[in-house]
């Protein structure tokens, strides 16, 4: 594991004091991140709205970079810290929609589902909660640790800040 994507953040270099949990979650990681049914795009908003409710800023930091690298707009990276109905598009709203439901309600309800599974299957439905539910647990660990900003991360923050 060395040598694969454990090396590259801080967060898994937190995970490595458990070797078998770091094992455990690399095949899940890998699904959840590499084999999602939501496109690059949408999962990233699901990412960025769940580092914002669970208040992750390594989390937010992260993925303003990998938003952006992913094809997301400034403001589609801003409007996933807002209200649902400020969001960029309708697509981002439902996202958020859902991201905010599971957080708060532990659950999905069905006319969120059915909006969901026409815009991605039913595969994307249980992957956006799984996503959520990795990012959720994710947080705690790094707000538990107090886990830093990745050097890489906070120098391309720096040369291009999000700006509010």
């Amino acid at each position: 594991m060395r040598d694969g994507f454990a090396t590259r953040l801080n967060v898994y270099r937190v995970m490595a004091h458990h070797p078998a949990l770091l094992k455990s979650w690399a095949r899940f990681r890998d699904h959840v991140v590499l084999d999602n049914r939501l496109d690059r795009a949408s999962l990233e908003i699901v990412i960025l709205r769940t580092g914002f409710r669970r208040d992750s800023r390594y989390e937010w930091m992260q993925h303003v970079v990998r938003g952006r690298g992913a094809g997301l707009e400034d403001r589609q990276i801003k409007g996933a810290a807002l209200a649902p109905e400020q969001a960029a598009s309708a697509t981002d709203a439902l996202l958020m929609r859902c991201v905010d439901a599971l957080i708060d309600t532990n659950r999905l309800p069905k006319d969120l589902q059915a909006a969901l599974c026409t815009e991605f299957g039913k595969e994307g439905v249980l992957d956006l909660i799984a996503t959520v539910g990795m990012y959720s647990l994710l947080a705690y660990m790094l707000e538990s640790f107090e886990t830093p900003i990745d050097a890489d991360i906070a120098a391309a923050l720096e040369l291009d800040p999000l700006t509010t």
